[in-house]
């Protein structure tokens, strides 16, 4: 089943060129960065990298109305490690996930409820869910 969008609330807009070994840029010039295939000496990021960073914000962002929806205070040194690996099967290239949650302070079934529930609210975490093998782990 596809979610249809009510109301799009923000888009964003890059323009790659090169692939792996390119560069993207955004189309407000906020994201500008060279690319480099995983593993390579290049001086650019990759795509498991940016892939890392969006869905770490934006877990952060789901634990944050978790949160609020428990009444608690998301810790403000809350951190995402977030591990996106690339690899491959016969000819098929694939990704897989592990999310590692800090939520200093919290009990850890707290804390625990608070990653189950931005698991099922992030927008990246539904993107992926059923696609990708994904591990969640506090920490």
């Amino acid at each position: 089943m596809i979610n249809q969008i009510d109301t799009v609330l923000y888009t964003g807009k890059t323009r790659t060129t090169g692939g792996r070994d390119g560069a993207s840029r955004s189309s407000d010039g906020n994201l500008d960065v060279k690319l480099s295939p995983p593993g390579s000496n290049g001086s650019g990021t990759n795509p498991e990298q940016l892939l890392a960073a969006g869905w770490s914000a934006c877990f952060i962002g789901a634990m944050g109305k978790a949160a609020a929806a428990l009444k608690i205070r998301l810790p403000a040194d809350v951190a995402v490690e977030t591990e996106i690996d690339l690899g491959k099967t016969g000819d098929a290239f694939f990704l897989q996930a592990r999310l590692s949650v800090s939520l200093p302070g919290l009990e850890p079934s707290v804390a625990q409820s608070l990653v189950e529930a931005a698991h099922q609210t992030c927008p990246y975490s539904k993107a992926t869910r059923g696609n990708i093998d994904v591990t969640l782990r506090v920490i």
